[in-house]
């Protein structure tokens, strides 16, 4: 297994720099997802792990080696692609045999990686099928399978869950988590999707027009994101966002009226330009006249909970709430931010500035 490091690399397509400059550490057998918008250069960085597409500038070393120039089949990373990328004519066995057999391994050989990574996917019975005869849950099994069998240092993962429904796509998330822990592999997974980051993920690579906006756990990220940009990505519904004044121990709504900073913000940043930051699940209703009026326009009953979607302090904000408080839209409630919850950001830098308990 190994280790990856990106230093100062540089990607380019003709005149437009895709990736500045970028500098990242993934340890041996963690499990990185980079995720941000389509754009963002988290594909084109996976092409680059890959051997894929050429290093413009910096360099890239897989353990030991500098790979800058080596290519991609002689740098022992298996990829599984979003479309599957199986040979039709060729059955699942053939599928999976077919880098072993490229590298003239012997037949035994072969058939014992292939009931072995079978095994673990529980594809054994599909083993003599074609793709065709495939749901896309197994077809995703068989590229997984055909990437274990090579048994490589590295795993790339390019959005392998994108074509599959909501059920399978979470049944696949979990076997790709597990699969990592008995493997022990090291694991890089690209997605669009932050509730596949944050659920898979060692450590989050939040992307942003080629540049890193924040790496960390997913409980770092999500609690304490460093910009208006993570902040608004990591986390379904997103955030909340709020104009405010901080005066002394009141923050200043744009919309009119205020709040106690009992909703655990420091007093030590003042000044016009703020943005106070709440998450949907820790809005907390309150009785009248000690939270923010809210007119509910619309409702999503979710079963656990209920989405409220407010007119308040003349934004549009999201509340998760109790089903038991049976919201109506057309009605009004009070909301406050549960203390300790809070954020606030600088509107003109758009950098967090405190929040969690003033951290």
């Amino acid at each position: 297994m190994a280790s990856i490091s990106l230093r100062n690399l540089v990607k380019k397509y003709g005149a437009v720099t895709v990736i500045p400059d970028l500098n990242l550490e993934i340890e041996d057998e963690e499990f990185i997802v980079l995720v941000g918008p389509s754009g963002c250069g988290k594909s084109t960085l996976l092409r680059v792990l890959a051997g894929l597409e050429a290093i413009d500038g910096g360099d890239l070393m897989i353990g030991d080696r500098r790979v800058n120039d080596v290519p991609a089949a002689k740098r022992d990373i298996a990829m599984v692609f979003q479309d599957y990328a199986l040979y039709p004519h060729m059955t699942v066995r053939q599928n999976m045999a077919f880098a072993l057999e490229m590298r003239d391994l012997p037949a035994s050989e072969i058939n014992a990686k292939i009931d072995a990574a079978a095994k673990l996917l529980d594809i054994h019975p599909y083993l003599d099928r074609r793709p065709k005869a495939l749901s896309g849950g197994q077809r995703q099994r068989v590229a997984m399978g055909r990437a274990i069998v090579r048994d490589p240092q590295v795993f790339l993962f390019d959005e392998p869950l994108s074509n599959l429904d909501a059920k399978l796509r979470g049944q696949v998330r979990a076997e790709i988590k597990t699969l990592s822990r008995k493997l022990r592999t090291t694991m890089v997974f690209v997605t669009h999707d932050q509730i596949e980051a944050m659920t898979m993920a060692d450590r989050i690579v939040v992307m942003k027009s080629g540049v890193i906006q924040q790496l960390g756990t997913p409980e770092e990220v999500y609690e304490a994101p460093v910009n208006l940009f993570v902040a608004s990505f990591i986390g379904s519904p997103s955030m909340n966002f709020m104009p405010v004044t901080l005066e002394g121990e009141q923050l200043r709504l744009a919309g009119g009226g205020s709040l106690p900073l009992d909703s655990g913000l420091s007093t030590g940043v003042s000044g016009p330009d703020l943005i106070l930051g709440v998450r949907p699940e820790h809005f907390e209703v309150v009785p009248e006249g000690q939270g923010i009026p809210a007119e509910i326009m619309l409702v999503e009953p979710l079963g656990s909970d209920t989405l409220i979607h407010v007119r308040a302090a003349e934004q549009e904000l999201i509340a998760r709430v109790s089903p038991d408080l049976r919201p109506v839209a057309g009605g009004s409630v009070f909301l406050r931010p549960i203390a300790g919850k809070a954020h606030l950001f600088d509107s003109a830098t758009e950098m967090r500035l405190i929040g969690r308990n003033g951290k």
